[in-house]
């Protein structure tokens, strides 16, 4: 779309075996659906199906879910070495890494790069929260058989993201002393974790619900060294110094987000 900033998207996933390898979402296909529908009363839901669920340390079932942040940032703040942005250019330079463990891992003590990479990003925007303008979040429960729905849900959410924009890239480092314009930001991140205990509701709904959103993820992705963290794509934009997001721009690309 003519006009949209660029993105950087890092896309890492953990297999539900001891493997790890890397994902890349597939695109979305045409599908033709008939006129007619069907219509089904679920006399039970959710709360049924949970019942037959075995307990993993996060819950029940699977949890598909996307938050996104917008936040103000000034010139400065774009380039320094310790904003969020370089924290995700740097995860995304190193995006090999995320598939890796801590040496102590198999010792029980360390985590998955993965689940560090997740919950660097969580803390990083919950410090940034005097500067956030606006937040929202969804998500979605599967039974533990339905794996496969799950992760065919994470692609249509990630790749629904990344058609907002023309290209994906990863620019060069820039010094520190490099002028830039304030903009806002928008950073997008969407999971699938093990479990129906990892709290996504109401982000958005105040600064308070937003923050125990994200604190939720950064809790519940490390647990059991990130193998409950199934997978994590981010996105953030804009990534171009010389490129601007306006509040316009935000209503356009991300009308979902809920301003404070």
């Amino acid at each position: 779309m003519t006009g949209l900033t660029p993105i950087k998207k890092l896309t890492a996933i953990l297999a539900f075996i001891a493997t790890t390898s890397a994902f890349t979402p597939q695109p979305l296909k045409n599908t033709i659906r008939s006129k007619f529908s069907r219509t089904a009363i679920d006399l039970f839901g959710e709360a049924f199906e949970k019942a037959f669920e075995e307990e993993g340390p996060l819950g029940k079932g699977i949890t598909v879910g996307k938050i996104q942040i917008a936040l103000s940032l000034s010139g400065p703040e774009r380039t320094s070495k310790d904003s969020i942005l370089s924290l995700l250019e740097n995860s995304a330079r190193n995006s090999e890494d995320t598939l890796e463990y801590d040496d102590d891992y198999e010792d029980g003590y360390g985590d998955s790069h993965l689940s560090q990479m997740c919950h660097k990003t969580c803390l990083a925007l919950m410090r940034k929260s005097d500067d956030w303008i606006g937040a929202c979040s969804e998500s979605k429960w599967f039974k533990g058989e339905d794996g496969a729905k799950a992760e065919s849900l994470f692609n249509q959410w990630a790749d629904r993201e990344a058609a907002k924009f023309e290209k994906e890239y990863i620019p060069d480092e820039v010094p520190s002393s490099t002028e830039s314009s304030p903009t806002i930001a928008v950073i997008s991140l969407i999971i699938e974790i093990q479990g129906d205990s990892t709290n996504l509701s109401r982000a958005g709904f105040s600064i308070a619900e937003t923050k125990e959103v994200l604190a939720s993820i950064a809790s519940d992705c490390r647990v059991e060294g990130g193998d409950c963290l199934n997978a994590v794509e981010v996105f953030w934009s804009p990534s171009d110094l010389a490129e601007v997001l306006t509040e316009r721009d935000t209503v356009l690309d991300f009308p979902e987000l809920i301003s404070f």
